[in-house]
C-alpha cells in the first residue's frame, strides 16, 4: 500500500482584512461561510459537504501583497458544472467591475483568471467531461491549447496560452 492523498482539502491564504475578503468571496464567488471570527479569520466553502475549503487568515493592514517572482500560490481555482455556469461567473466579474488578467483557452478547459482584493489569483474554470478529452495524456500540449471548444462572451479575451497568468504587480 503507498500514500496517496485523496483529494486536495482546502487552501489557506493570508488576507489584509479577513472581514472585507469573506465578504468579498461570498459576493464574488458565492461561497457559504462556516465560521468567521473577526480580527483573525474566515473558512469559506463552495461545496457545503465540506467544512472548508479555502481559510482567510488575517494579517494586517499594512502587509505586503503577492510580488512579482515570488515563489508561492499563483492562484487557487474553482471549478463550475458547465460552459453555461462560466459565462454567468464571467457576466458576474463584468458587472461587479472585477478585471479580468486573462482568459485562458487550455485546450480542455477554459480559465478566468482575476486577483482578490489582496492580489491573490483568483481562477474560475470549465473542463470538459474526461470522456470528451481528445486523449489521455499530454493533454497541456502546445498543439492542445486554444482548440477553440469555449465559445462565449470572453471570445475577444480569449488567450491560447499554457501557462497564461501574469505575476502579480510589485
Amino acid at each position: 500500500m503507498s500514500f496517496r492523498p485523496k483529494h486536495l482539502g482546502h487552501v489557506n491564504i493570508y488576507v489584509r482584512n479577513a472581514e472585507r475578503s469573506k465578504q468579498w468571496y461570498e459576493d464574488v464567488l458565492g461561497l457559504h461561510c462556516y465560521h468567521y471570527r473577526p480580527g483573525w479569520a474566515a473558512f469559506l466553502s463552495a461545496d457545503k459537504d465540506k467544512s472548508h475549503e479555502v481559510a482567510l487568515m488575517q494579517v494586517g493592514d499594512d502587509a505586503h501583497g503577492p510580488m512579482k517572482g515570488q515563489v508561492g500560490l499563483n492562484h487557487m481555482a474553482w471549478m463550475l458544472e458547465s460552459l453555461d455556469d462560466l459565462k454567468e461567473a464571467y457576466y458576474r466579474l463584468k458587472d461587479r467591475h472585477i478585471p479580468i488578467d486573462v482568459v485562458a483557452d487550455h485546450g480542455i478547459s477554459l480559465g478566468i483568471y482575476f486577483r482578490d482584493p489582496d492580489g491573490n489569483g483568483v481562477e474560475v474554470s470549465y473542463e470538459l467531461p474526461r470522456e470528451q478529452w481528445p486523449r489521455q495524456d499530454s493533454v497541456f500540449a502546445s498543439d492542445m491549447v486554444g482548440r477553440g471548444c469555449f465559445p462565449g462572451p470572453w471570445d475577444a479575451e480569449v488567450k491560447s496560452r499554457v501557462n497564461p497568468v501574469p505575476a502579480p504587480a510589485e
